[in-house]
């Protein structure tokens, strides 16, 4: 059977709904394993039930973090927060950490995991961030290019699964990671000296990148590698 993986959903506060972009979707489908979008709001018992179906988990892009969840204030320049996606997204992973499922953090899933491991932010980079050099991180469409570059860290599993020391990436975000947490490596940082990449060296998988392989069209070899390692990795608990 083909593993399943749970994928955290997106909210439009507009229309108060949940959504998912279809590239996530598309690539767990096409590195062989079955989509589940999970709900936004549930109990304890259904997310056990959820988390005995799932292998492994996919922690999307969307809103900012709360930052009372890294102990800081709120800025003005912080966008908004989903207090209910912060919430099952806290529960997912306590569960995934606690049964050594595989997690793939995308964007604010970065960000959600190195917070969650004890890290903290840049809750706004324009403003908060000083790098080595001036890269755009908050590129306009279309997403499926490349808008910079990064470096792979030797001998971290992006290098290794990419075979090469550098890679050119989209970027879609405003926020970053400030401080690594303790129990995390970085796997990428970019030209200004941002980590793009993490993974916990102490699980079997959990790893994540600040750009958007889900955009990248069908045929990027790169974006179908990152979510073919992701479902090799969930295939122990499928």
């Amino acid at each position: 059977m083909k593993p399943v993986i749970g994928i955290i959903p997106l909210f439009d506060e507009e229309k108060d709904s949940i959504w998912m972009v279809p590239g996530y979707m598309d690539g767990i489908r096409r590195a062989g394993a079955v989509p589940m979008i999970l709900p936004l709001v549930c109990d304890q018992a259904d997310l056990r039930q959820i988390n005995s179906m799932c292998s492994g988990y996919l922690f999307t892009g969307g809103h900012d973090v709360d930052p009372s969840l890294y102990g800081e204030e709120k800025s003005g320049l912080c966008g908004p927060a989903c207090m209910e996606r912060d919430r099952l997204e806290q529960n997912v992973f306590r569960m995934a950490w606690e049964d050594h499922k595989a997690v793939l953090g995308i964007c604010r899933g970065l960000q959600l995991i190195n917070v969650l491991m004890g890290g903290t932010l840049f809750q706004d980079l324009p403003s908060e961030f000083q790098g080595t050099c001036s890269i755009e991180h908050h590129m306009k469409p279309p997403y499926s290019r490349v808008c910079h570059q990064v470096e792979l860290v030797q001998d971290g599993p992006l290098c290794k699964l990419l075979g090469r020391n550098s890679m050119g990436v989209n970027s879609y975000h405003h926020q970053g990671i400030k401080k690594l947490a303790p129990g995390l490596k970085a796997t990428a940082v970019a030209e200004d000296g941002l980590v793009e990449g993490i993974y916990a060296p102490d699980r079997e998988y959990i790893q994540a990148v600040q750009w958007h392989p889900e955009f990248m069209s069908p045929g990027d070899a790169d974006a179908g590698k990152i979510f073919r390692s992701f479902i090799e990795g969930s295939k122990g608990n499928a």
